[in-house]
């Protein structure tokens, strides 16, 4: 090999590293390897005329391809670890997972029950073990089934109470209205069951009155009992077990007040025994009284107007708010929160949906 052969070498093993130098990815330094060290690579090439020289040329020119090929796969092997470390940390950044993130909650850990609907679950609970059953009615009624079958004549001042949502009067004469309380799911009950009856009405209902304690529409409870021997003791009894699982204490002390509704007589108001105290109340303590519900035995024009006859049969009968109770037993202060649709309300008052409540279990453990 002459002097113009040993500076070709030279020359190409300076382009062969320059060009592994240059390699961006593994994909460009495999076609430098291959367009070096292949089997038509330039290097290869070289090795390939060793043949046709004489010994002493083949021991000499051989020694300083084979060097020259030696530098080439080292430097190749040096820039493929330089691209493989490269690689990984590019794809470490693009698939980083930081595993001091919390785990996001599952929608069941997420969603959120609402206290009303959580209450109505309770109420259900609590009268379902007393052995009565669910009634349900429309929430636009006719003022024969809201007032008129609930001994309220027309004209009677009594209607006055209930601020009425009232629809245009139809052809013939009749008004459809919003109903005002849950009373006609129990006539509607009466007129479509024999006794013995046992039923809770839950529901909404509409009236035009709204502050902190009053929405147009809010959420009632009332209770039904027709049977032969049905008497007041029986309703002190149902309403003091509801009282005692409801706000979960072992006793409250009831006062029974008179007083006047138009569907009973005797009708009574309901106070409970409480405590005030920095903005709470605690039931079943203390030296005050708060009034949480109107009940009274089933006047007789009622059970007349409902085809039940009230020389064989007599009945009782309780109403309550659902929000004013669930106000009471979760320290919810104004009424309106409730229907506002404030997520962060609802995270702090809801319920997780797994939170089912039993009688059994504890109502809100």
């Amino acid at each position: 090999m002459g002097l113009s052969a040993m500076s070709d070498l030279a020359k190409l093993e300076t382009e062969i590293l320059g060009a592994i130098a240059a390699a961006s990815d593994e994909a460009a330094l495999e076609a430098v390897r291959v367009g070096a060290l292949g089997k038509k690579g330039s290097i290869s090439a070289l090795l390939a005329t060793l043949g046709k020289m004489s010994p002493d040329e083949r021991k000499t020119e051989g020694a300083k391809i084979n060097l020259a090929k030696d530098k080439v796969t080292e430097a190749l092997t040096a820039r493929r670890d330089i691209l493989k470390n490269a690689a990984l940390d590019a794809r470490l950044a693009s698939e980083t997972i930081d595993v001091t993130l919390p785990t996001r909650e599952t929608p069941a850990e997420q969603g959120r029950i609402h206290p009303l609907s959580q209450v109505m679950d309770e109420l259900t609970a609590i009268f379902a073990d007393m052995g009565f059953s669910i009634a349900e009615g429309p929430d636009i009624e006719t003022d024969e089934y809201n007032f008129t079958k609930l001994n309220f004549p027309e004209g009677h001042p009594a209607r006055e109470m209930h601020d009425t949502f009232f629809f245009n009067r139809k052809e013939d004469g009749s008004r459809p209205l919003l109903r005002t309380h849950t009373s006609p799911v129990q006539v509607r009950t009466m007129l479509s069951q024999k006794p013995p009856i046992r039923v809770i009405c839950p529901g909404r209902t509409y009236r035009i009155d709204s502050d902190a304690t009053h929405t147009p529409q809010f959420h009632q409870v009332e209770g039904l009992v027709i049977d032969k021997g049905s008497h007041l003791g029986h309703l002190k009894w149902i309403l003091a077990e509801f009282c005692k699982a409801f706000f979960e204490v072992d006793n409250v002390n009831m006062k029974f007040r008179p007083s006047f509704f138009p569907f009973t007589e005797p009708s009574l108001e309901v106070d409970i025994q409480c405590r005030r105290d920095k903005g709470e109340i605690r039931f079943g303590e203390g030296e005050d009284w708060l009034e949480i519900l109107g009940c009274g035995m089933v006047h007789p024009n009622v059970l007349r107007a409902c085809g039940i006859d009230p020389d064989v049969y007599q009945g009782f009968a309780w109403g309550m708010g659902i929000d004013r109770i669930a106000m009471l037993k979760y320290g919810i202060n104004d009424l309106r929160q409730m229907f506002e649709s404030d997520t962060r309300w609802i995270n702090h008052y809801g319920f997780k949906p797994l939170d089912v409540p039993t009688l059994a279990g504890g109502l809100s453990s």
